[in-house]
């Protein structure tokens, strides 16, 4: 994208009603941004089928989920769980007795890694036969689902699927350093970058974060042409990331974490998804702010755009609701530590000279720095230092609050969407919050 696309008026229509189908395309897990959708299409009264990834057995093959595992996964989900396969991704595929990509990084070490090359040969043949076995199930998952839509019916897919890093020891060790390591543990995503094993990361990233849901556009098409002949809809939607508008210095400005590695992965989806809209099939990314998550935890510093959430509540008129969520915020804090001191930090942290290098849009996602690292990840530690509990923080409470705004946001914008790529800035964050607690 050659700038932000920003969603800017919170969006009155809504196509979906009783009887509609929501489509999870992505297993629930836990705490994330799919709840805030599937809230949406509950209080709508549409139907929710979801799939499932499957699970490994002890010899890794993929494997449905048994009875109790799926009553648990439909429970979770509040609907009906097509129980095929769909994990995305091929680091654990291959010919019949031969190693899997993962199998291959076993010989890598913390010294040699970024030496060490892989036998891309191999490594091609597990590709195709890992997306060869989702498009398979794809085409299997649709053919099921065809069955369960009558016609008429409009159709909400919502993509989730994003990740795909191999379970390699090794990667453990380096994660750590390039996303957590300053000083002597520093690392340069960089370096990651250039390996082989860095090149097999991020192709893995794109079959899952982004090839996916081309294979979810293409496998569906047959249910979108009878839908559409029968007087319905179909939309399609993915959670995107490349940075944020938040409150700097009084006004909104474009930030971004680094280094966000997915984020090859995520500009990827965002040419899916544009490619499909010109193609005439209303499919849209929603770059979402900055939260805490399970998959965002690692990444340390991920979190601290998301304070500023508390500036914008006020600036677009949150009144005593707004005060209140600061009142919330403030008395996670010790004593002696003021929510006031703890924003100036963030302020001080995006007005620094070391920031501003890395606000570009143009340039995301560059690779990380020493001066970024020690800011960065000493800001982020200084602040949690600051609260009562370091498993009660601040950043806990905002993500659920941006989670429940962006709900609402993606579900009745995909009735209408503006474009094929979206951001969901603070402003309209906090707009749709402020409205919701009018």
């Amino acid at each position: 994208m050659a700038s932000p696309i920003s969603l800017n008026q919170i969006p009155q229509t809504n196509i979906f009603r009783p009887g509609d189908v929501f489509v999870l395309f992505g297993e629930l897990f836990g705490r994330g941004y799919a709840n805030g959708l599937v809230n949406e299409a509950r209080k709508a009264g549409m139907e929710i089928i979801g799939i499932t990834v499957g699970r490994r057995d002890e010899n890794n093959a993929l494997r449905p989920l048994d009875d109790a595992e799926l009553a648990v996964a439909e429970a979770n989900l509040g609907g009906r769980i097509i129980n095929v396969p769909l994990m995305a991704g091929f680091d654990l595929d291959a010919p019949a007795g031969e190693p899997a990509p993962t199998d291959m990084l076993g010989h890598l070490t913390l010294k040699s890694w970024p030496d060490d090359k892989l036998d891309w040969q191999h490594i091609e043949k597990c590709r195709a036969i890992g997306v060869n076995r989702f498009k398979n199930a794809v085409t299997e998952v649709m053919a099921r689902l065809d069955g369960m839509i009558a016609d008429g019916r409009n159709v909400f897919f919502a993509h989730t699927m994003a990740g795909g890093i191999p379970k390699a020891k090794v990667f453990l060790a380096i994660a750590n350093r390039i996303y957590k390591g300053r000083g002597e543990r520093f690392m340069s995503s960089q370096v990651l970058l250039d390996s082989d094993l860095g090149k097999l990361i991020l192709q893995n990233f794109d079959e899952v974060t982004a090839n996916s849901f081309q294979h979810l556009i293409d496998g569906s098409a047959a249910i979108r042409a009878r839908i559409a002949a029968s007087g319905g809809q179909v939309r399609y939607t993915a959670y995107g990331y490349h940075g944020t508008e938040i409150l700097i210095n009084g006004r909104y400005q474009w930030q971004t974490y680094t280094n966000y590695t997915q984020g090859y992965a995520k500009m990827l989806l965002e040419r899916i998804a544009a490619a499909s809209w010109n193609a005439g099939v209303k499919a849209t990314v929603y770059n979402c702010p900055e939260i805490r998550t399970n998959s965002s935890d690692i990444f340390v510093g991920v979190e601290l755009p998301l304070m500023s959430l508390l500036l914008a509540l006020k600036k677009e008129n949150g009144g005593a609701w707004a005060e209140e969520q600061w009142r919330i915020c403030r008395d996670l804090l010790q004593d002696g530590n003021s929510l006031e001191t703890l924003l100036q930090k963030i302020e001080d942290f995006n007005a620094s000279e070391v920031m501003q290098g890395f606000h570009d849009f143009d340039a995301w996602p560059m690779p990380n720095s020493t001066a970024l690292a020690d800011l960065m990840i000493g800001a982020s530690e200084e602040i949690v230092q600051m609260h009562k509990d370091r498993k009660t923080l601040i950043t806990d409470h905002l993500s659920s609050l941006v989670l429940e705004a962006t709900g609402p946001l993606m579900f009745h914008e995909t009735s209408n969407p503006a474009a094929p790529v979206l951001w969901l800035n603070h402003d309209i964050i906090a707009q749709q919050l402020n409205q919701m607690h009018a």
